[in-house]
């Protein structure tokens, strides 16, 4: 099992390698001082113990690009101000501890996390993830393939759709309406116009969607029924 510590502080790094070992001695312990750089290791880890007040890239930006690689490592938050325990479960963290904390309950949470984990891998095993679905489109005459979880957002602009992916636009003629159907529960309609991908959104309010690329506009009248779905689409990301 691939357990790490992303912690700018080195001494602190030992400390949680020292107790990681007391409770899990067959683990392979990764260290990193940013987020950064634990980004770049692009390793496939199992339990994370992050801390969110770094320089650069702080906790929470580093778990959100985690998640967005699909990565399901189970995430333990660590930090001195509480304030973040909100936003923690954006990212479905499995616990945040709030610095100074007594060693039986690191223990206790670690003990709890690997648990989790063997019972994950275990209900992997008998019930294997269904591949991500892929829309099929014609664009200039050619046909792709795109990945639905790949999409950020989509757009109609002057009769056409215009997919927004992290690293590319791409145009079609389509009704949003059929996209949105094929999207599935991923995907809200925010307003007539947009079609937003609830994996992406890093904040919003009644007006306005902010996704890790671009904006959204939010309709009044569907505001009260986003914020159920997206509320829905956290709690289910933290069951999964």
């Amino acid at each position: 099992m691939k357990i790490a510590v992303c912690e700018d502080e080195i001494e602190v790094q030992k400390m949680f390698a020292e107790s990681i070992q007391k409770v899990c001695p067959n683990a392979e312990i990764l260290c990193y001082l940013s987020g950064e750089a634990l980004l770049e290791a692009d390793e496939q880890i199992d339990i994370l113990f992050l801390d969110i007040q770094m320089p650069g890239k702080n906790g929470m930006e580093t778990a959100r690009a985690l998640r967005k690689r699909g990565m399901d490592t189970i995430l333990i938050f660590v930090t001195a101000i509480e304030e973040y325990v909100f936003q923690a479960f954006d990212v479905g963290a499995f616990h945040y501890l709030v610095k100074p904390f007594e060693q039986e309950k690191f223990a206790e949470v670690l003990r709890n996390a690997i648990k989790q984990k063997i019972n994950k891998k275990a209900n992997e095993t008998e019930f294997p993830k269904k591949e991500s679905p892929c829309l099929m489109i014609t664009t200039d005459g050619k046909h792709l393939t795109v990945n639905l979880k790949d999409i950020v957002y989509a757009e109609v602009f002057n009769r056409k759709i215009i997919i927004h992916t992290m690293d590319a636009e791409i145009e079609y003629y389509g009704k949003m309406k059929e996209l949105e159907q094929k999207a599935g529960e991923l995907f809200y309609r925010s307003h007539r116009a947009y079609l937003v991908n609830l994996g992406y959104i890093t904040k919003y309010n009644a007006t306005t969607i902010w996704l890790e690329k671009g904006q959204a506009l939010m309709a009044k009248q569907n505001y009260p029924e986003f914020v159920k779905r997206y509320l829905k689409y956290n709690q289910q990301e933290r069951r999964e």
